[in-house]
């Protein structure tokens, strides 16, 4: 790939020709795959051991990232087409993306907030640290991207995320001094992932750069303002300039009440510049981190970490309309005799649903960690993942994510896949012949793997697997 002139001569400049010459070269090598594997659903050794069992693929562990692995062989070009991936059993995901997260180090008593989050790898990244408890925000601007990171949140069967569609900085007009935690991956100009994305060569010039800090600052100090004093902000972007890195923070620490914080990074790197074009920039951002993509053979990455020392000014308050929804635990009388009817139709125990929380929406039924809480939920797009909804009969139907939450506590209405037949009907939401069975609504399994829900009828037993997932190419071996 050529690179344009623009850039190779902005590395340059900015790093050194040493630098610029194997910049040039890393964007021509074929780009490697890492995934992270969910913990909440399987561990390495079980997973590569499926995954080269059922379709040839050798993953090998990244030791300096826990949970994380390289693809070492895939002749087929496999790993995004398996049932493990469709069912959530990992991420695709590059190995300098899991950094930030790591660094932020969220536990499951903190408030949370991703403030750019889709397509989700960073946010599910963050959901399972939690252990898929307490209090996790995903805030995406723009809502053609909402889809992917609702898709993968279900994918990964992920309780504890509330999802909004807004911009970033106005968040900062409803959350005062309220968040433990923060990530803010900035939307960039992308210089660090250029061998996987050509076409930033075609338009990237340093005028573009500048206008993405202007965002990127906006965005940062909008996560100032909504972070508890003593709270940490993880900064970082996947593009190498350093108007969209140091001089953002430059501005931050000279007008705001916030340190750069030491940290560890398992790979080398280069500390952020403390001097650009003969001008003197704050000391503290030699703490910060930039990822040459060649030290770590996967994407270019910049990294700070932020601590609040002191309150921030709130802004005028956005005059929110009260909520009209609530969330209910499992003895509300909303809900608590259809929570009886589904316990004793799967020979589930009862109090299993203490839980967690529920959200009625219509006829739909979402299901939360009963920990999650937010006061505006009006303003959400989506709460927790979908559990059911209410039928005709007066019953819940349950939903294949809220069969696939419940499936190690249900112990009646399961039913095997027979074939491999059976199972490609099932993902493609087909009928599957079932005659032994009594009617009503089960939960589908292939090889203990937990697919969904399904419900027989006269016509067959019906499958009720997503539609979402039903898009994903999926290789049946």
């Amino acid at each position: 790939m050529d690179i344009n002139s623009k850039v190779f001569e902005y590395v340059e400049k900015t790093f050194g020709l040493d630098v610029a010459n194997k910049y040039r070269d890393f964007v021509d090598i074929t780009p490697v795959d890492y995934i992270r594997i969910n913990p909440l659903k399987i561990n390495l050794t079980q997973l590569k051991e499926i995954l080269y069992r059922n379709y040839s693929i050798e993953i090998q562990e990244v030791d300096k990232i826990p949970g994380s692995a390289i693809v070492k062989y895939d002749n087929d070009n496999l790993i995004g087409k398996t049932l493990e991936h469709t069912l959530g059993f990992y991420y695709i995901q590059s190995l300098s993306s899991m950094l930030p997260a790591l660094i932020l180090n969220p536990n499951q008593n903190e408030i949370v907030l991703d403030l750019c989050a889709a397509p989700g790898s960073k946010t599910t990244q963050l959901s399972e640290m939690m252990n898929n408890k307490g209090t996790l925000i995903a805030n995406e601007i723009d809502v053609r991207r909402i889809r992917a990171l609702v898709f993968n949140i279900d994918r990964l069967n992920l309780l504890n995320i509330g999802v909004i569609n807004n911009k970033g900085e106005l968040l900062s007009k409803i959350y005062d001094n309220y968040f433990d935690k923060i990530l803010v991956d900035a939307p960039c100009s992308s210089l660090g992932i250029i061998q996987k994305r050509g076409e930033v060569t075609d338009w990237w010039t340093l005028e573009h750069s500048e206008r993405l800090h202007s965002i990127q600052l906006k965005l940062l100090i909008a996560a100032i303002k909504m972070l508890k004093p003593g709270g940490e902000i993880v900064y970082s972007t996947c593009t190498l300039s350093v108007e969209e890195n140091e001089l953002v923070l430059e501005k931050v620490l000279k007008n705001y009440p916030v340190e750069i914080q030491k940290i560890q990074i398992p790979f080398n790197t280069i500390s952020g510049k403390t001097e650009f074009h003969s001008n003197k920039l704050n000391d503290q951002i030699q703490n910060s981190h930039r990822i040459l993509p060649w030290e770590i053979i996967s994407d270019g990455f910049f990294i700070a970490k932020l601590v609040k020392t002191d309150t921030t000014e709130p802004l005028e308050k956005l005059d929110l309309p009260k909520s009209e929804l609530k969330l209910i635990d499992f003895t509300n009388k909303q809900i608590n005799k259809y929570l009886i009817q589904l316990a004793d139709h799967f020979g589930i125990e009862y109090e299993v649903f203490s839980n967690y929380n529920f959200l009625i929406k219509g006829k739909d039924i979402y299901i939360t960690d009963k920990d999650w809480h937010d006061d505006n939920l009006n303003y959400f797009n989506r709460i927790g993942t979908k559990f059911g909804a209410f039928d005709s009969r007066d019953k819940i139907t349950l939903h294949s994510n809220g069969g696939q939450v419940f499936s190690d506590y249900i112990t009646k209405r399961t039913y095997q896949l027979k074939s491999k037949e059976d199972l490609e009907k099932y993902i493609a939401g087909s009928k599957i012949e079932a005659n032994e069975l009594d009617f009503g609504q089960y939960l589908i399994k292939y090889e203990n793997y937990t697919l969904g829900t399904a419900i027989k009828s006269p016509d067959g037993l019906k499958s009720r697997f997503p539609k979402t997932k039903r898009t994903q190419k999926i290789e049946f071996r």
